[in-house]
Order: structure tokens, then sequence, then C-alpha cells
């Protein structure tokens, strides 16, 4: 399976939201997969979805829910092409909030080993609340207003939340699902806890160690995982962490690169230009600039 993985842009954007329209894109979408939620709802056309070997078939207001590490294609039947708007990201960032509730990645993992509805249809799609749901993250996605990521975030653990009703009401026993947490120590869900210490000092032999592997297995397996090293993931996220902090306060770069984990501003400056190709002072003059 590892020759169908998907590198996603989660890695840079922790939540993805965005419409693809077929008509403009690399269509059909071939057989992928990811270690991230991916959520599609249809906005026209009709869609050939295929998860995990079984096909469906999507039409208007129908939403689709694919889980962490399925196996899909998308196609359409010839001359129709669909639109429709993707939720894509890592649901370890989305830990239960209650002591009593597994976590939405461990249920969703669950559902999938048990055979569970993926496909949901117009009017079970409309009483999630799909379509205001969809427009609001794609609108917060792209104007990256103060609060967005939390806005962002609150509106999926609304969605998600409603989709698991659904499952437990049509059966899904919840107490028989395992939860994977964030202390599990699997490589899949080791981004969770790097993100929870990313304004720490991080060492890669610790995180190794945390996942019970050896540092040299530990390497290649983040790597086939995520498309890069651990070293360069937490860079990048500590990049994003950056980034928000120069939009939206008036930290000064030294202040920013000690809440954000980097050794001192030198390294702030000479990562930001690596990944941004600009310094940070540049990136908030021009983002600021562009809102006056």
């Amino acid at each position: 399976m590892q020759n169908l993985f998907e590198r996603s842009n989660v890695l840079n954007e922790p939540i993805e939201c965005f419409l693809f329209d077929a008509k403009d894109e690399v269509f059909p979408v071939k057989s992928h997969w990811h270690y991230f939620a991916e959520l599609i709802f249809m906005r026209s056309g009709t869609a050939v979805l295929t998860a995990d070997g079984t096909a469906y078939t999507l039409s208007e207001g129908d939403l689709f829910i694919v889980p962490p590490a399925a196996v899909h294609a998308i196609s359409a039947p010839e001359g129709v092409l669909p639109v429709y708007e993707v939720l894509k990201f890592d649901l370890a960032k989305f830990p239960s909030r209650s002591s009593y509730s597994p976590s939405p990645d461990s249920i969703f993992r669950y559902v999938r080993a048990q055979g569970m509805q993926l496909c949901f249809r117009q009017a079970e799609a409309v009483h999630f609340g799909c379509a205001e749901i969809f427009a609001d993250c794609i609108r917060e996605a792209h104007s990256l207003q103060f609060g967005y990521d939390l806005m962002l975030r609150a509106q999926i653990y609304r969605l998600i939340y409603r989709i698991i009703r659904r499952w437990t009401a049509l059966g899904l026993d919840l107490t028989a699902c395992a939860d994977r947490g964030a202390h599990s120590g699997s490589i899949d869900r080791v981004t969770e806890y790097i993100d929870s210490h990313l304004s720490e000092p991080l060492r890669v032999q610790e995180i190794a160690a945390h996942c019970h592997l050896s540092y040299s297995a530990f390497a290649v397996h983040f790597r086939s995982y995520y498309g890069m090293s651990c070293k360069e993931y937490i860079e990048r996220m500590r990049i994003f962490k950056a980034e928000e902090y120069l939009l939206f306060t008036d930290l000064d770069i030294r202040e920013i690169s000690e809440v954000t984990g980097f050794s001192d501003s030198s390294h702030l400056i000479r990562c930001f230009r690596r990944f941004r190709g600009v310094t940070p002072k540049q990136f908030r003059t021009a983002r600021r600039s562009a809102e006056v």
C-alpha cells in the first residue's frame, strides 16, 4: 500500500479546506491513501468514489467520510464533471475533551474496521449542517483572520461529533472502541505529541523513544509516512506558529523565537527564509500592508 501513499499539504496547513472543480483540476483522482481524515461534500454533478474496494455514487448534497489510511479514488460518469468541497485534517489534532469518550481519531479508525456507514445522503448531510460548515471552513481558511484556526477547529468538531452521534444511533458501540491517546507511542500519532511540545526543546532521539523505536528506525518510518524528516516537520510547524504570532501580535522576533521553540531569533529568521522565501519582518510588513 505504500506506493499509493499521498503526502498531504496538511504538514504545512494543519487543516486543508478547498473547493475541487474537476474541470479545473487533474481528474479523475487516482487511488491513494493518507493518514488524514477527508470529508467530501458534493456541490454539483456526480462522482464515483471508491474506498477500500467499495464504489459509491455521490450526487449533489451527499457527504462522504474517508477514514485515515483508507485507499480511495474519485472518478465520474463520462461527460459529467463533479464539483465538491473538501475538508482534510489530522484527527490526532482533535482530541476528545471528555474522560469517558474515545478520541475522534480512535472512533474513525474503529468505524472503518467495523464497516460502518461512510456515505450520507443529502437529507442527513442537511441535518449535519454540511453546506454551512464547509462554506465557513473554506472562508476561514482563505481569509486568515484573527482566530481562524480556532474557528476552523470549532466547525470541524461540530461536524465530526454530529457524524459520531449518527453512527451511535446506527449501532456503533463506543465502549468497545479502544482509545489510542496521545501517549500511545504510535508513529502515525506522533505529530500530536510534537505539536503539544513545540515550544520546548525537542530531540528526535527522545521522540523516537516515545514511539518505542530506535533513532534509525524512527527516522525511516517518519520519512516514509510524512515525506520529510522529523526535524524538518518540527521546523515547519514552528514556522506555522511563528506566522500566527507575526500576523496577530506585536511580539518582536526575539519573543516569537522564544515562544515557538527556536533557539534564538537568528535561527527563526534562517528557517523562515528557507521555508517562506522572505524574512519574518518582510512577511509581517507585506501581510499588514495588504490589509490596509
